[in-house]
């Protein structure tokens, strides 16, 4: 580890520790969207394959293979349970901070501005100093077809951008293959066109683009690159299982995710905010989130430093480091 890693990390650990002791009030409801400016690029392990550890522990590991923070599942089986966020996330925070690590972003169930749980969580959130949460998903009403199911999802994250403007945090839609909302790229583009990115935009996720937009992904960021706040980061490759071709997630850099010139572009468009790396190989039931795993705790911490490594390559070799 070098000393500016470790300089780094110590300056991370003491803002976070400095904002732990801030009084626990919402910022003020017309604080305006540059509240969000451009960031540094914090490195983040999903907390989702990390299920397996309560969270001292795992705050303790993932300091020792040299994150810089956590991306916390606060959802349903996740690290914190939702109906339990007001008074659990707060403590597992400072739990993690005690390790030298930051939590600038959770990841959600939330999407229904009006469902009881979600003020409760974003404002324990927001108090506790996390910036950036990722919501949960839509889906096309097969009755509505796909412009009018559009037309009513519009109304319902512009209600929720409100929401995030009040207390203070800013909400991630991540793009996901597949048929709901955002998977074609263009129909966050525009859902969000006319919202404050300040307060909702989206977690862009390279693996999905490349799967859904083959070499046309490109033109999916040019069109979100003033909605894009963070980001997650895996790889894969297309192979064929029977007659059912699947995507195969492998360790970054072994799959077909340009990430040179995805990296080129981040930098061109001046994207920032903090990365979540996910993995979604095999790692003995740790890629599905499992509690248990079923190989050696040192095989997976090991995969995970690896992974981190490749990154921390890719964003020197694009000049974002």
């Amino acid at each position: 580890m070098t000393d500016n890693t470790i300089s780094r990390r110590r300056f991370i650990g003491t803002v976070a520790t400095a904002g732990s002791l801030l009084p626990m009030a919402v910022p003020a409801k017309n604080a305006a969207s540059t509240f969000y400016p451009k960031s540094e690029s914090q490195i983040c392990i999903f907390s989702k394959h990390l299920h397996w550890l309560e969270i001292p522990e795992m705050a303790k590991a993932v300091a020792d293979m040299g994150y810089d923070g956590i991306d916390l599942t606060v959802r349903k089986d996740g690290h914190i349970a939702p109906e339990k966020a007001s008074e659990e996330l707060p403590k597992a925070i400072a739990q993690i901070r005690k390790a030298g690590l930051n939590v600038p972003m959770i990841a959600t169930d939330i999407i229904d501005p009006d469902h009881p749980l979600t003020e409760p969580i974003l404002k324990a959130a927001s108090a506790s100093g996390v910036r950036f949460y990722r919501t949960s998903y839509l889906n096309y009403d097969p009755s509505l077809g796909v412009a009018k199911s559009l037309e009513k999802h519009k109304k319902q994250l512009e209600k929720l951008a409100a929401l995030n403007k009040k207390y203070n945090i800013h909400g991630a839609y991540q793009n996901h293959a597949g048929t709901r909302v955002g998977a074609a790229v263009w129909d966050l583009w525009l859902l969000l066109k006319d919202i404050d990115p300040g307060w909702l935009g989206v977690q862009y996720d390279p693996k999905h683009t490349t799967a859904e937009g083959g070499q046309s992904w490109i033109f999916d960021l040019d069109l979100l690159q003033n909605h894009i706040r963070c980001m997650d980061i895996k790889d894969f490759y297309w192979k064929k299982d029977g007659n059912v071709w699947k995507h195969k997630l492998v360790p970054l850099g072994e799959g077909m995710v340009d990430f040179k010139k995805y990296f080129s572009l981040v930098k061109q468009y001046n994207i920032s905010g903090p990365i979540s790396i996910h993995f979604e190989y095999d790692l003995g039931g740790a890629e599905a989130g499992n509690k248990k795993i079923s190989i050696a705790k040192e095989d997976v911490l090991a995969a995970m430093k690896r992974d981190l490594q490749t990154l921390r390559t890719l964003l020197q070799d694009a000049g974002l480091s």
